[in-house]
């Protein structure tokens, strides 16, 4: 049985990935013996910090710089990445903005923005890792969605138009690669405990007291509960799981909520 997670060996690159949320699906992946493939687009350092966090834990790791939403960048690096670690089995389309205005007085610029970053990256990204996939016969795409694929929420239009966008990507792509034997699944997070939300986790915070009392796990996630969501998408255990997005949540989109009077 524990032959079907297996991902020993496996390539894995993984967009976005030098903090948050990528980077906790990357130790994940990384200690389930996969060799990550980090990738951002701020700074060497930063991505080279990330390299060494892992290596320090006894994962593979190398880094790569490229801007995901160009696509001679995002063609070359993977050209580069095929030709130096190894073909790329898992991809994770991880990068992601979000700008909390609202749409009234959002700028079309910071609209388009996001949709590039959210919605056209991954487009492009799986593109071309798709082409060695399609080749090989064999491979797997993790979007990473989010519950704004299915609900709104005021301020951020432009994050739910994209991830809302990505969830029918995911669909689309499936219905085109499946034959092919590649996996192309969604991962919808809920929200985390990470150092971007640690201001508004505090005890009595407006935000955190609604998110607790609105997630029947009454609790934020910790970014190590992705882990076996990536690993069982990025393993032979979901050979016949394709277009589905996976909604790790702590429940929330299972409910209306409750009374803010009731236990």
């Amino acid at each position: 049985m524990t032959n079907l997670f297996d991902i020993n060996g496996k390539v894995a690159l993984i967009t976005g990935s030098t903090h948050g949320l990528g980077m906790a699906m990357a130790k994940g992946l990384g200690q389930a013996g996969a060799t990550i493939v980090v990738n951002g687009n701020s700074s060497q350092e930063k991505i080279d910090a990330a390299v060494k966090e892992l290596q320090d834990q006894g994962i593979k790791a190398v880094g790569y710089k490229f801007n995901v939403t160009v696509e001679e960048e995002v063609k070359s690096a993977v050209q580069k990445i095929e030709g130096e670690v190894g073909a790329i089995d898992i991809l994770i389309n991880n990068a992601g903005i979000i700008k909390r205005i609202p749409l009234i007085d959002m700028e079309v610029a910071d609209f388009r923005e996001v949709i590039d970053i959210d919605l056209v990256s991954p487009f492009i990204v799986s593109k071309h890792v798709a082409k060695g996939m399609i080749e090989r016969r064999q491979g797997k795409i993790i979007n990473i969605c989010s519950m704004m694929s299915e609900l709104g929420r005021n301020t951020v239009s432009a994050y739910a138009a994209a991830k809302g966008g990505l969830k029918m990507l995911t669909k689309n792509m499936a219905t085109e690669w499946a034959k092919y034997n590649v996996q192309i699944n969604g991962i919808g997070p809920g929200y985390f405990a990470t150092e971007q939300t640690k201001p508004i986790r505090v005890n009595g915070h407006p935000f955190n007291d609604f998110i607790i009392s609105r997630t029947p796990a009454a609790k934020w996630g910790d970014p190590s509960d992705l882990a076996g969501a990536a690993i069982f998408l990025s393993s032979k255990a979901s050979d016949f799981v394709n277009g589905h997005i996976l909604y790790v949540d702590g429940g929330i989109l299972a409910t209306i909520g409750k009374p803010s009077n009731e236990e």
